[in-house]
């Protein structure tokens, strides 16, 4: 086989790998959340702040410094996503874990994390290993390839009984989302 020929091969192989991964539907349950997200992957680290507005028709993401300068702005819609980083550079996908990867070096599966951050399995693809606590919530399961570990707020926080801690791991990918404040509905 030719360098030609493997090479488109590969290409093939990969984008046939991405296009297996099903793709939650959206979720027309709004939210708007304040958090922070702590990304390592094989290109490095980032921390950032986070707000991710999430709405029937649109997702809004904001990762920040912790001094509120925008590092990168994400916007999921049924026309596709757009990201644009601290430097103005713009990035288009069909979907927010393709734009991310492209973008930032690391992917974020947004489709399925719009349920996760709800305590809840994204619909439309299977879930494994699935582990609950007393309360019977969701705290761990596999989906779309990601391990996925909850922990939740006590009766006693700002938002009790919602997720607290996201934990994701995808081979070299790890993404810690915590979240600090949760409104479920978005407000001017």
């Amino acid at each position: 086989m030719s360098l030609r020929a493997g090479i488109a091969l590969a290409a093939m192989l990969a984008l046939a790998a991405c296009a297996s991964v099903p793709l939650a539907p959206r979720d027309s349950t709004p939210f708007d959340l304040l958090g922070r997200a702590l990304v390592s992957y094989s290109g490095g680290a980032v921390t950032a702040n986070l707000r991710w507005e999430h709405g029937a028709a649109q997702d809004e993401i904001w990762l920040m410094t912790p001094t509120g300068q925008t590092l990168a702005h994400i916007i999921d819609s049924g026309d596709g996503a757009v990201l644009t980083r601290a430097d103005r550079q713009q990035y288009r996908a069909a979907n927010v874990e393709t734009l991310t990867r492209n973008g930032l070096g690391w992917p974020l599966p947004l489709g399925a994390l719009q349920y996760w951050v709800r305590g809840i399995a994204a619909p439309g693809a299977p879930a494994g290993e699935v582990e609950r606590d007393s309360a019977n919530r969701l705290v761990a399961l596999t989906q779309n390839g990601w391990r996925v570990g909850l922990e939740y707020h006590d009766a006693a926080s700002e938002n009790p009984g919602r997720v607290r801690r996201v934990d994701l791991k995808d081979g070299a990918n790890q993404i810690r989302l915590v979240i600090d404040t949760w409104r479920d509905a978005l407000q001017p």
